[in-house]
């Protein structure tokens, strides 16, 4: 399974539960500069809808990709503005 999106930085939140994967996301969005990608890598399970509604809700994100990886889930966000 390859994704080949140019990622900017790379946030590890395995092992956080919810909601702190997607409150160390928006944090850390905002040290990615605009048109760079984060890519999260959780093992919470809930993540997948969490930093989709997350993103779906925000203004200058875009969600690219989820992927589940074994049991590594891996959010690929940008940052539009």
């Amino acid at each position: 399974m390859s994704v080949n999106y140019d990622v900017t930085e790379t946030l590890d939140v395995k092992g956080a539960s919810c909601p702190m994967p997607v409150v160390k996301t928006k944090s850390a969005i905002d040290d990615v500069p605009e048109g760079g990608v984060l890519e999260v890598l959780s093992t919470d399970k809930g993540s997948m809808s969490d930093i989709d509604g997350w993103a779906a809700g925000t203004s200058g994100v875009e969600l690219l990709d989820q992927v589940e990886d074994g049991d590594v889930y891996k959010h690929y966000v940008e940052k539009t503005a």
